[in-house]
């Protein structure tokens, strides 16, 4: 071996010991970085499988969105055509509803609102009057759309002869078509409807001028004013003849009491002339009696009787000189409160006002009509000027009425508490109120009802 071969050799195993230290040294340092490099690994490992798995859910998601951004691309499409389709049916439902003339009746009931009469006529004569003026001046204002029609330069086959008589042939059908629908909405004309079909009658006229206005043809503004005061004009007339015909009936009424009172009066005083007779051919009798009798009991006995008698007599006296105040006074009666619970329920009552010589017989006619239970009295005020006394009452309590638009009928939503309060400060203080009715009837017929049940 050549000597330099041999300082080759050293220099090899120097460097070969020096690789090792360096080695051990390594090793060393990573068995000391080892505890710490490790968790760092786990962590990037476990980050980089979080991220994969979060790749995949966005994958997933974004595919997801994409399908539902497409279903809703197609609901926005439908939602955008319903929404045009509820366009178009609400035009036809504004369309329809302009064309209406009958309406359910519990419809109406909802939209009932307060009519306020706004014709001053007092007598259906004078409505009447004023119906046939308006014929007059409608009559006059088609005469003069008649005319207007004549005006137009329409041609038909190059002729203006042909055109002016198509025009006026479609103006007299449009016209025609109008008073028939206004006939029809008028004749339907009630309280519950009245502003709807007043409105009704112009709508009409709108609608027949959209489709005739291709011809230059308009129904005259004041036409259509007349058709509306028309409209308001026939419920007014119906109104005031309903009116008219509930005060003959109250009239009527009034007759009838007035000679059921003098027949009354004629029995009563027929009755009491017969018995004063009787007690005064015995009071006679007595009195020749008296002047034959010697026993001293026995006259005892006749001078009593006689006083009896002329107690009687006083009485049959007083009760004539009543009946003739009653056929004198035609204005005296009674003013009854009377209730009805099984009929109308609680705190309700009749102020009425009879003017008979027997005023229970007056409750018991009221309580034969149709009514399921009779009426209890709770009050009979005797008074000079019965009418005036009831109107009084009436007025009290004119708010707290039941019926508010019949004005005759007397039936009141209140307690007896307040009539009688009323009565016996303004009216009469000694009046007697009977707080609870018997209602016997009706108090049986529920016991017996809750038996039944």
């Amino acid at each position: 071996m050549a000597f330099s071969d041999m300082f080759k050799g050293n220099e090899y195993k120097q460097i070969i010991e020096q690789l090792e230290r360096e080695n051990a040294a390594l090793q060393e340092k990573i068995a000391r970085l080892e505890p710490a490099v490790n968790p760092t690994y786990q962590a990037i490992e476990k980050f980089e499988q979080e991220r994969a798995e979060l790749v995949t859910r966005t994958y997933a998601a974004k595919q997801q969105l994409q399908i539902e951004w497409k279903a809703c691309s197609e609901m926005r499409k439908e939602y955008e055509a319903i929404c045009a389709r509820l366009k178009k049916l609400n035009e036809a439902a504004r369309e329809k509803e302009a064309q209406i003339v009958t309406y359910d009746e519990e419809l109406l009931v909802q939209e009932f609102g307060l009519y306020e009469s706004r014709l001053p006529f007092a007598t259906s004569s004078e409505f009447k009057d004023r119906m046939t003026e308006l014929r007059k001046q409608q009559k006059a204002e088609v005469k003069s759309f008649n005319e207007s029609l004549k005006k137009t330069t329409w041609q038909v086959n190059n002729s203006v002869a042909q055109g002016r008589k198509m025009i006026g042939d479609v103006g007299r059908l449009l016209m025609r078509a109008y008073n028939s629908e206004c006939d029809a909405i008028i004749s339907k004309v009630k309280y519950s409807n009245i502003d709807r079909s007043i409105k009704q009658v112009r709508t009409s006229a709108e609608r027949i001028n959209k489709h005739a206005g291709v011809f230059g043809i308009t129904l005259p503004a004041s036409y259509v004013n007349m058709k509306e005061f028309e409209a308001r004009l026939a419920f007014e007339w119906a109104q005031q003849k309903e009116r008219e015909k509930e005060e003959l009936r109250e009239a009527r009424a009034r007759e009838r009491e007035a000679r059921k009172l003098e027949r009354e009066i004629a029995a009563e005083r027929k009755k009491l002339e017969k018995e004063k007779r009787h007690y005064l051919s015995a009071y006679k009798t007595m009195v020749d009696r008296l002047k034959s009798v010697e026993d001293e009991g026995e006259r005892n006995e006749i001078v009593h009787r006689i006083s009896e008698l002329e107690e009687h007599l006083g009485d049959i006296e007083k009760a004539c000189t009543d009946i003739d105040y009653r056929e004198a006074n035609q204005r005296a009666g009674f003013v009854c409160v009377i209730s009805n619970i099984g009929s109308f329920g609680k705190d309700v009552y009749k102020i009425g006002m009879t003017r008979r010589l027997d005023p229970m017989e007056r409750v018991r006619e009221l309580s034969d009509a149709s009514v399921p239970f009779n009426f209890d009295v709770h009050a009979m005020i005797f008074s000079d000027d019965a009418p005036a006394l009831e109107a009084a009452l009436h007025k009290e309590f004119d708010s707290r009425k039941v019926n508010l638009v019949n004005h005759r009928r007397e039936f009141f939503s209140c307690t007896l508490k307040e009539i009688e309060d009323v009565v016996k400060r303004h009216y009469d203080k000694t009046v007697e109120f009977v707080e609870v009715p018997d209602a016997e009837q009706y108090r049986v017929s529920t016991e017996m009802r809750k038996q039944i049940g």
